[in-house]
């Protein structure tokens, strides 16, 4: 019985662990691509940034997701799940703390290694979920999804004071993230100690990692993630510029954008819940990307601020559901841990070539026309065709 009681309690005790390490590995997901933004006037002015580099700077992680994503099915397959966490986790902070050297060669090559981090994260994250949670897959993807989002808003909102109010400056405002990713540091090097075996490491994958690009399901999850991470990109960058235009001021379009995401995060919560509980997500789907047309609708039609905060909070609801729904889809229609990871970076490849694209491409078709007309429409007609892959990846089938 002692030994019995003890066994009991090192379980219960790598959960709770288990548990944390996931969230922090969650909190760690954001906060160094959000926290830029608001900060990229100072950067530019201290590093001596042309307006390009400054762009190029905003979207270089969103390429390196790109990039990184199909890589690390094969770490993982190689390493373990735990060990290929730990080092993405190392990359990040490695990243962090070269990008507060204020040296454009520094700051680049350190954004380089905080994508190669956080794209190691995104990717395995679905799967460390469905292999250690299978029966609680939707409440954990939950659990992890809102942390993500509200970290994320978080570090928007206070980069700006840390620089200014407690006078850290850029570099302090930007290292200061450092600080959830050592954590996240200890805490998985004391879970590769308490690994219990070889149940808790991921397994080698026994099927032709290739098939996955195969499977018109794999595609269809894969377009959706594509088309949901382009719209939340274009509105986090383009939103404010595009309330402005209504006669809203820059300071309101700001915290506005603060909101968009805030209103989200209830969305963020329960929608990986209710998706765990049908067999299709079809109707859910439906609903999710109803909200991404009225939204963008409201902004091309109206400039009343009734209107304005109405379409906000539309897109809010839709953003804020639709990424968890896609990061469900990739646990409920894959069979395994294995077929999930895979699915993970063929879906999160081709969803941030996506995001990369949308906010210049948007800009684009704003600079042709000098009206937010054109790219509200092209916003709304983007949310009907995710729609119908998101209809399509909701329905009861297996990759």
């Amino acid at each position: 019985m002692p030994l019995q009681k003890s066994a009991a309690k090192t379980k219960s005790t790598y959960i709770f662990l288990l548990v944390t390490g996931i969230v922090l590995v969650a909190f760690n997901l954001r906060p160094s691509i959000t926290s830029v933004g608001p900060l990229i006037g100072m950067i530019q002015e201290n590093v001596g940034l042309a307006h390009w580099s400054a762009g190029l700077l905003m979207s270089l992680p969103l390429l390196v997701f790109a990039a990184m994503s199909p890589i690390v099915p094969k770490l993982a397959n190689r390493l373990t799940n735990e060990k290929t966490l730990l080092l993405g986790l190392i990359f990040l902070f490695i990243g962090i703390t070269i990008r507060s050297i204020p040296m454009t060669f520094f700051l680049f090559t350190g954004t380089l290694l905080v994508g190669a981090g956080i794209a190691i994260g995104n990717v395995l994250l679905p799967a460390v979920v469905k292999d250690k949670f299978p029966q609680k897959f939707g409440l954990m993807t939950s659990v992890y999804s809102t942390s993500m989002g509200l970290i994320a808003s978080l570090a928007s909102g206070v980069s700006v004071p840390l620089a200014t109010g407690l006078h850290l400056g850029w570099q302090g405002a930007l290292i200061v993230w450092g600080i959830p990713v050592v954590a996240g540091i200890l805490v998985w090097t004391f879970l590769l100690k308490m690994n219990q075996g070889s149940q808790n490491g991921i397994k080698r994958a026994t099927s032709d990692s290739t098939l996955i690009w195969r499977s018109s399901l794999a595609w269809q999850i894969a377009i959706f993630m594509g088309f949901q991470s382009f719209l939340f990109y274009v509105t986090i960058s383009w939103l404010p510029e595009i309330l402005h235009s209504r006669g809203m001021s820059m300071g309101t379009a700001g915290w506005m954008l603060s909101f968009t995401q805030l209103v989200g995060l209830p969305a963020s919560f329960f929608i990986p819940v209710i998706a765990g509980r049908f067999r299709s997500q079809v109707w859910i789907a439906f609903m999710l990307s109803l909200c991404s047309v009225f939204g963008y609708g409201g902004l091309l039609l109206g400039s009343s601020y009734p209107i304005l905060i109405t379409s906000i909070t539309l897109i809010g609801v839709g953003l804020g559901g639709m990424f968890p729904l896609a990061l469900s889809y990739i646990g409920l229609r894959a069979r395994n841990a294995n077929q999930a990871v895979e699915l993970s970076g063929m879906a999160q490849s081709t969803g941030y070539i996506l995001a990369a694209i949308g906010p210049l491409f948007i800009g684009y078709l704003y600079d042709l026309t000098h009206i937010w007309t054109v790219p509200l429409t092209t916003l709304i007609v983007i949310s009907i065709i995710m729609m119908v892959f998101a209809m399509l990846s909701g329905r009861n089938r297996f990759v």
